[in-house]
């Protein structure tokens, strides 16, 4: 029932999010022309070229990459939550979103595109993964091994890796470092269709992966020894975790730049609504963290209009204010 109504709330918010923006689009029209370009003569042509070329060029492209991004980081925060038995888990705190953009920007400004569109995610997905690497060396080193202490030490890989990338855009080239540094406070203005097979694909990939392992999440939830003795091979399912958070983080990256918080609070709305059991948290995080973007974008690009603010913005902002309302419920249990 639930991913249903999370179902028909994320066709609603696409169908908004087109319709918004400094050239109002009617609902009506938006529908006909994304019903013409997927069955042609679906239709009747009553609306011009250049608004065709608003809905099914640019907006609509965007707020599908709102979509996939936004599901994307919550699906990743659901999985770091539950490996990490940490309610504050999330890509961003972790530092996996900033090592993904450090390989992102290496990409950008100094080693170029050497195997074409694909560089930038491959790129990013290795510096989220170098970062989870140094995450979890660094909680060795420290023995920090609380849930706490992993996210005080993903937090403190965190700004190391985004001084290396601030040194990166700093020994780049100059006439790109404007849209690198726009880049950084998360973007989806230039997103195209050819852009949306990637992270599409890594959803497709590794979405039913999780699912399958969903019973495993539950039981990591309740502690190492509990899995232990269901047969969970505990350290490398929560390295497995961690590369496919690492891949599908590096990836959302690649296309949108730095998007905190989704991860973070996308997971605790879902299982408000459908309990703890991972079989229902991870479709319905993947559905909720759509919606959430998508209408983070709707905000981005409205507030400031005719200037389009950095989505980056607008999820620190509520994500911040969540953080310290979620603090403050973990203090008074």
């Amino acid at each position: 029932m639930w991913l249903v109504l999370w179902g028909a709330g994320l066709l609603v918010s696409i169908v908004v999010a087109v319709s918004v923006g400094a050239v109002a689009v009617p609902a009506e029209t938006v529908l006909g022309v994304v019903a013409n370009k997927l069955m042609p003569g679906t239709f009747e042509t009553t609306w011009s070229k250049g608004r065709e070329a608003i809905v099914w060029d640019i907006r609509f492209p965007r707020t599908l990459l709102a979509g996939l991004v936004g599901g994307g980081l919550a699906l990743v925060g659901a999985v770091l939550q539950s490996v990490t038995r940490n309610p504050l888990a999330d890509p961003h705190l972790l530092g996996i979103s900033s090592g993904g953009a450090a390989g992102a920007i290496l990409a950008l400004l100094h080693t170029g595109l050497f195997v074409g569109l694909l560089t930038v995610p491959l790129m990013a997905f290795a510096g989220a993964l170098v970062a989870t690497l140094v995450v979890l060396a660094v909680t060795r080193f420290a023995s920090a091994t609380s849930a706490d202490k992993l996210v005080l030490a993903g937090v403190a890989v965190s700004f190391v890796i985004l001084s290396i990338a601030n040194i990166l855009i700093f020994l780049g080239d100059p006439r790109a470092t404007h849209t690198v540094v726009f880049w950084m406070l998360g973007g989806l203005g230039l997103a195209q269709w050819n852009h949306l097979m990637y992270p599409l694909g890594i959803l497709a990939l590794t979405l039913p992966y999780l699912l399958i392992r969903s019973t495993d999440l539950n039981a990591m939830t309740i502690g190492d020894e509990t899995a232990t003795t269901l047969g969970i091979p505990v350290a490398r399912f929560r390295l497995t975790v961690f590369v496919v958070g690492a891949l599908i983080t590096g990836v959302m990256v690649a296309f949108s730049g730095l998007i905190g918080f989704v991860g973070l609070m996308v997971p605790h709305i879902a299982r408000f609504f459908v309990g703890g059991n991972y079989a229902r948290v991870l479709p319905i995080s993947l559905s909720l963290g759509a919606i959430l973007l998508i209408w983070a974008d709707i905000a981005a690009r409205t507030l400031m209009a005719p200037e389009d603010m950095p989505i980056g913005i607008v999820t620190g902002l509520v994500g911040g204010v969540f953080f310290i309302i979620l603090l403050r419920s973990r203090a008074q249990q």
